[in-house]
């Protein structure tokens, strides 16, 4: 009879499941998820196999090929496409464990999903800029505050002239700073 493990140890190995979870799409290596949980490499495979059923490497594939599933149901991305989304790096690799968890290739499994229905599929580049996260919107502009005596309409190819700015200058003899322009 084998005594279950203590509840820091489980702690440690849903941190690491959670860690798969949220970053599956990422390179992350089991020998880093075996660090920061505190095992070594081989005692945390066994320590995961045991609390979950699969080992770190076979739960992060299933969950690569889910979120592959829901792509493939609900977006126009090509197989590539979401095979390099969900973090894999060969197609070949993808379509094998794909087909030995599903059943059937990625594209049949599309297929299949078509022809029983379902909302229409989302636009590729919404679902890549939803990964890669919309650019940051600009400040707008804040409009001056009404002046009392109105200004000069200004050609259009005119160049404004700059005003006489004073920048700081340097000094390191008598006087520590000067002022650029000061009399």
């Amino acid at each position: 009879m084998t005594a279950a493990p203590d509840e820091s140890a489980l702690r440690m190995l849903r941190q690491a499941r959670d860690r798969i979870d949220r970053d599956y799409a990422e390179p992350v290596g089991i020998p880093a998820l075996a660090a920061a949980a505190g095992y070594s490499t081989t005692h945390f495979i066994r320590a995961f196999r045991a609390a979950y059923g699969e080992t770190p490497g076979a739960y992060r594939t299933r969950r690569r090929v889910e979120r592959a599933c829901e792509l493939l149901r609900s977006v126009n991305l090509s197989v590539t496409e979401i095979c390099h989304t969900v973090g894999f790096t060969s197609l070949g690799s993808f379509s094998a464990r794909f087909s030995g968890l599903m059943g059937q290739s990625p594209s049949a499994y599309r297929a299949e999903a078509a022809r029983r229905g379902g909302p229409a599929p989302i636009p590729g580049c919404f679902v890549l800029m939803w990964r890669t996260g919309l650019p940051a919107r600009p400040e707008p502009d804040r409009a001056p505050a009404p002046s009392a005596s109105p200004t000069p309409p200004v050609s259009a190819p005119a160049q404004q002239s700059r005003p006489n700015r004073r920048r700081p200058v340097r000094d390191h003899g008598d006087v520590a700073h000067r002022w650029a322009g000061s009399p």
